[in-house]
């Protein structure tokens, strides 16, 4: 993995918060090293589902609501998504260039593309399927810009495209890496960074570390990905501050953004100070590991997920960063030109 300051080209940010970040990323002990992990035997030719399938479920942020998701084959052209409540609007691709916002109230990752409405909110706890099983084409139709909230992260996503079934496509799998390593840093001294594929066969390495100021604490995993370890990551809901999840049970209630959100006790996962005020899921020994997790494999890999030339192969250590910076790291790529093929 890449070891050693300032873990390569630095494209936006202060050189001297990089600096700090990276001695608290370095100072940090591994909660649970995968490196070693024995891989499953990957496909080396494009993939798709292999029939449709449909999910529902409360809306995230209208949960009163019940809303659906058809996932459909493609033979080709990534991943699209098309609002059926949309007649006039056409399907976009998931992709940077559509990224129209990382949220306000609610920190998410908002695509659009045409006319105003024509969006899909929440998007990263979808597409992250997309790196996490090598799913290479999907079409996603949806009656709303409102996903469904599941209790279980993602899982019900997972296990519904193992029921579809995967099949692969004539096409040769495309793999892209990067030219160069490259980093992005917050002022905070929150970064991630991207690093040329090494190996010989093409893969996906991570390293990510979180660190908040409660019960969460510090957590960090490394691993490389594959679909049976995005498998057991994809059950990791999200996480909430104690006293956020008290604003929006009471003063929050006066705005509609916060008022009709669809999280509960069990479908989100609730910090307080020096206790989880809901049981946290994911643990290795003693310790929960579930907030890393979540950001590891459906945060992180989402945000890889709208990088459109093909699958991408090489290393990323991820320390305290976010949606925002997810999506900066991604255009500066495209910015840049700094993709290559593998």
């Amino acid at each position: 993995m890449i070891s050693a300051p300032p873990l390569g080209r630095l494209l936006a940010g202060p050189p001297h918060a990089l600096e700090q970040g990276y001695a608290a990323f370095a100072q940090q002990p591994v909660d649970w090293d995968l490196m070693d992990e024995r891989l499953p035997t990957l496909p080396v030719r494009q993939t798709t589902l292999r029939r449709p399938f449909t999910v529902q479920g409360p809306g995230t942020f209208f949960g009163k609501h019940i809303r659906t998701l058809t996932f459909e084959p493609r033979e080709s052209g990534g991943w699209w998504i098309e609002r059926s409540d949309q007649t006039d609007a056409l399907p976009f691709l998931v992709a940077a260039r559509n990224v129209w916002t990382t949220g306000d109230v609610v920190s998410n990752i908002v695509l659009r593309a045409g006319p105003p409405h024509n969006y899909l909110r929440m998007v990263e706890h979808i597409i992250a399927l997309k790196v996490g099983l090598g799913l290479d084409h999907v079409l996603l139709r949806t009656d709303a810009g409102d996903p469904p909230l599941f209790i279980h992260g993602s899982m019900d996503l997972v296990q519904a495209v193992e029921s579809a079934g995967v099949q692969e496509l004539e096409q040769p799998a495309t793999w892209v890496t990067v030219k160069e390593p490259v980093v992005l840093c917050s002022p905070s001294g929150a970064f991630l960074a991207l690093a040329p594929c090494r190996t010989a066969q093409p893969e996906l390495r991570v390293d990510c570390a979180v660190d908040f100021p409660n019960v969460i604490g510090r957590q960090r995993v490394r691993f490389r990905v594959h679909p049976e370890r995005f498998r057991y990551a994809a059950a990791a809901r999200t996480n909430t501050p104690a006293w956020k999840m008290l604003y929006c049970q009471t003063l929050g209630k006066l705005f509609a953004d916060i008022r009709n959100l669809g999280y509960s006790r069990e479908n989100i996962l609730i910090a307080g100070r020096r206790n989880y005020r809901n049981a946290p899921q994911l643990l290795h020994g003693e310790k929960s590991l579930e907030v890393v997790w979540h950001r590891a494999a459906l945060d992180l890999l989402a945000a890889i997920a709208l990088i459109e030339d093909g699958r991408f192969c090489g290393e990323i250590v991820s320390f305290k960063a976010g949606h925002q910076l997810d999506v900066q790291l991604i255009c500066q790529l495209y910015k840049h030109g700094l993709l290559r093929k593998f």
